[in-house]
């Protein structure tokens, strides 16, 4: 049995892979900063933690785009966007490092779920694999936040850690869309 398998336009894998190299180098120095700012709440560290999750909006907005364009699947990218808005406004809400860890927490769980099913979604599109487990693994890191939030002397150190983490995989997928782009058709 022959099956035709749709070729996705050239343009979403490059768009994708940038997208993905970006949100690689802008998770590495985020959590740079957070990692030298984690035991304490101040100034910059609860900057940090407004930038990251609106960072991850105009990611989305970028990545809803380009998939409109291309007749893309786009319903949990709007998911990611609104689950993102809203965690700013609840970090903007809360005082304290453990109610930031449950928010945190909230957030890597939904958006974890999200990006699992936008990585199904787009496995056609190749290198989706890593944000498949990325997402997995964001909805497990969540559990471990809010478990976090109650401990005697929680700290932000593990949002810079998972922070990388995703940024890794990120790059991963990146790379694989390259090397991908770089087969003979």
């Amino acid at each position: 049995m022959d099956t035709v398998v749709a070729t996705p336009p050239a343009s979403v894998p490059v768009t994708l892979r940038k997208l993905y190299f970006l949100r690689f180098a802008f998770a590495a120095v985020w959590a740079a900063l957070l990692f030298a700012t984690a035991d304490t709440l101040g100034p910059l560290s609860t900057a940090l933690l407004l930038v990251y999750p609106l960072f991850d909006v105009a990611a989305a907005v970028v990545d809803v785009r380009s998939a409109k364009a291309h007749g893309g699947p786009v319903t949990p990218l709007y998911a990611n966007i609104a689950i993102s808005s809203l965690t700013v406004l609840a970090l903007a809400a809360t005082s304290g490092i453990p109610a930031v860890l449950r928010v945190w927490g909230a957030w890597a769980v939904t958006a974890g779920i999200v990006q699992l099913v936008a990585g199904a979604v787009r496995r056609h599109l190749g290198g989706q694999w890593p944000m498949i487990v990325s997402g997995a693994i964001s909805t497990l890191a969540g559990l471990s936040f809010v478990t976090q939030a109650g401990a005697d002397d929680p700290s932000l150190g593990s949002l810079a850690g998972y922070a990388f983490l995703g940024g890794v995989f990120f790059l991963v997928s990146a790379l694989r869309l390259t090397r991908g782009a770089r087969r003979p058709a």
